[in-house]
């Protein structure tokens, strides 16, 4: 690939790579500082790019990848909830939307056939029988940043009461994005009463609010848990190294995973009582997990509840964590004492208490992950139980399969893609989006 059209493609990449310097202060509720960033209007659509298997990330803290791609060592981690069949050796994706989205960067379900889908710019997108329907459910691209490589429109859960009239949280979903002074917004939004396909723009109610000191590491996922609560991931503030310490400090909501209960409906949420650091000095209750650099993409599994988080490395080691759906909450993913199972800038470091990824694989590998899902659909029995996870720079697919003290880790398809998100429909088949070129594509085995 011309280094040009690399350099547009990193440059545009979202909440992928690591890059420059800095961690911060949360505010409560709905505050609204102002963070230390401000950028531009965000640029002009660029047309589409066809993404081959040679990106070359161009940040300071991410070195060249090759293209040898030794078999990552799967490390020990908990037993998981539900033993699956068989591991699945290949799989092919199945296009599904030829092109025609800018810089998808997530995909869902409101409950029905239809496909939702993020634009990094600040529009959500719907496919509805393999089409892309002309209007945008939601567009706020008025409100939405997306100039920075890892800014925008990031995350998207749709309460579980969306199609359930009368119900709380009936018609109403939540989203993640950063504004263009780059500070991050989990907002609430509610469709209109005339439209299944429209939502209301006007409708926004923000419900937390975190300034970012950079650009980057801004995280952005959003599910609604089998508990009814929403989690949130955000990465922790941005730079190299995290030099605020905000993995590992609990008195920030940078670097964590969050746990919020929105069921009042009413514009502000509470705090479940049971999350683990309620009540403890210099610690936001808000916490789910900490330790993370920046989340992208967590998932639940549908059959069992249990969360598995991948993390973007640093510039070495890119990894996915386990939650096993018993755990209380609290746990501690290692950033920055660790990167992956690897002591993070020193020969040695105190892993006591420390719960170490299931999975990692070297920069020699790839460069930046993409956290999948468990596959718990019907159309594919073969592929039950297999947990999906993607490479974005070299669009490499690994499938992770649990035995009884670890997890088998093996590629499974070798893609020309710029992953940038898994996707889920109703039925629990799994599909990925190339941040490229627009096109969605469903997994399938080969």
């Amino acid at each position: 690939m011309n280094r040009a059209i690399a350099f547009s493609i990193i440059v545009l990449a979202v909440a992928l790579a690591a890059c420059s310097a800095g961690g911060g202060e949360p505010t409560a509720g709905t505050a609204t500082d102002t963070p230390a960033t401000s950028l531009a209007q965000a640029p002009a659509p660029a047309p589409p790019i066809v993404a081959t298997n040679t990106y070359i990330p161009l940040v300071e803290d991410q070195p060249t990848p090759t293209a040898t791609r030794p078999l990552p060592t799967a490390t020990p981690s908990p037993l998981p909830t539900a033993t699956p069949l068989s591991p699945v050796a290949a799989v092919a994706l199945e296009p599904v939307l030829a092109g025609g989205l800018q810089h998808p960067t997530a995909i869902t379900h409101a409950g029905d056939d239809r496909l939702f889908v993020l634009e990094q710019i600040g529009r959500i997108r719907i496919v509805a029988g393999g089409q892309l329907v002309a209007t945008p459910f939601l567009d706020i691209t008025d409100r939405v940043g997306s100039a920075g490589s890892e800014q925008g429109l990031l995350g998207l859960a749709f309460h579980p009461n969306y199609a359930t009239a009368g119900a709380p949280g009936a018609g109403t979903f939540y989203v993640n994005y950063t504004d263009y002074g780059g500070a991050t917004h989990i907002s609430r939004f509610t469709v209109r009463a005339d439209d299944p396909n429209r939502a209301d723009p006007n409708s926004e109610v923000i419900y937390l609010t975190q300034p970012q000191p950079y650009p980057n590491h801004n995280g952005g996922s959003l599910a609604f848990g089998p508990d009814g609560y929403l989690y949130a991931g955000l990465g922790d503030g941005g730079s190299a190294n995290d030099p605020q310490g905000a993995g590992q400090r609990r008195d920030t909501w940078l670097g964590k995973l969050l746990r919020l209960d929105v069921t009042t409906n009413d514009g502000q949420y509470t705090v479940p009582p049971d999350n683990p650091f309620v009540g403890q000095a210099q610690a936001r209750p808000e916490i789910w997990a900490y330790g993370l650099r920046n989340p992208w993409r967590f998932s639940f599994d549908r059959a069992t509840g249990d969360i598995f988080i991948a993390d973007v490395g640093q510039n070495r080691w890119e990894e996915v964590n386990f939650q096993p759906a018993s755990s209380a909450g609290g746990e501690n993913y290692g950033w920055n004492i660790m990167e992956a199972t690897h002591c993070f800038q020193q020969e040695t470091c105190d892993r006591d208490g420390l719960a170490l990824p299931i999975f990692e694989y070297s920069h020699s590998q790839g460069c930046s992950i993409t956290g999948g899902y468990i596959y718990r659909g019907a159309a594919y029995p073969q592929l039950t139980g297999n947990y999906f996870v993607a490479d974005y720079c070299l669009g490499t697919i690994w499938r992770l399969f649990p035995q009884i003290d670890s997890w088998q880790a093996d590629v499974v398809l070798d893609s020309d893609l710029a992953i940038s998100t898994f996707g889920q429909d109703v039925d629990g088949e799994l599909y990925v989006a190339d941040y490229a070129n627009g096109a969605i594509y469903r997994l399938r085995p080969n």
